[in-house]
């Protein structure tokens, strides 16, 4: 039984990890937070030692949670600091000068614009670009199956005024 749960295991990483990785990267925009959270979903998934019926979807399901708990963390710690504390400790790199500059600012304005998102569009929006179907989606996120698809078009276009908001301000 212990050979069998490893080798699936084994194929599950193999087949999702990457995906999962992508999906959490998009969402959180840190590509060392989202190998963080993706390997300790693996990691969860291995200590309970069998697979849930449907593994992709308790692994997205509970690296979200992960997310959230982060998410929830550095605000508890944001109002602990001083402002100049937090922008010390949590400032990004400053970018590779190598890099192409038109597409470091578009990388940026995706950024802005998916970050001023609410969660659930925010979520739907990268779930999707994943390759999730929407009765994954519905069911990782909590929604009904049928309202889907409005919700994700109404995601899309919040998504495009945010992203037009911000190319017309730079």
């Amino acid at each position: 039984m212990a050979l069998e749960f490893d080798a699936l295991f084994s194929e599950l990483f193999e087949r999702e990890f990457p995906r999962l990785f992508r999906y959490l990267d998009r969402l959180s925009g840190e590509p060392d937070l989202a190998a963080d959270l993706a390997q300790e979903a693996f990691v969860r998934l291995n200590d309970r030692g069998e697979m849930p019926d449907h593994p992709p979807l308790w692994l997205i399901t509970v690296a979200l949670n992960l997310f959230r708990n982060v998410k929830t963390t550095r605000s508890r710690r944001r109002r602990l600091f001083t402002a100049t504390q937090v922008d010390a400790t949590l400032a990004d790199p400053s970018p590779d000068p190598a890099e192409n500059v038109q597409a470091e600012e578009t990388r940026a304005q995706v950024r802005r614009a998916i970050d001023r998102l609410d969660d659930r569009d925010r979520q739907l929006l990268l779930l999707r670009a994943e390759g999730y179907s929407y009765r994954d989606m519905a069911s990782v996120l909590g929604l009904n199956e049928n309202s889907v698809g409005t919700l994700l078009a109404r995601a899309k276009r919040a998504f495009r005024e945010a992203y037009g908001e911000d190319v017309h301000a730079s």
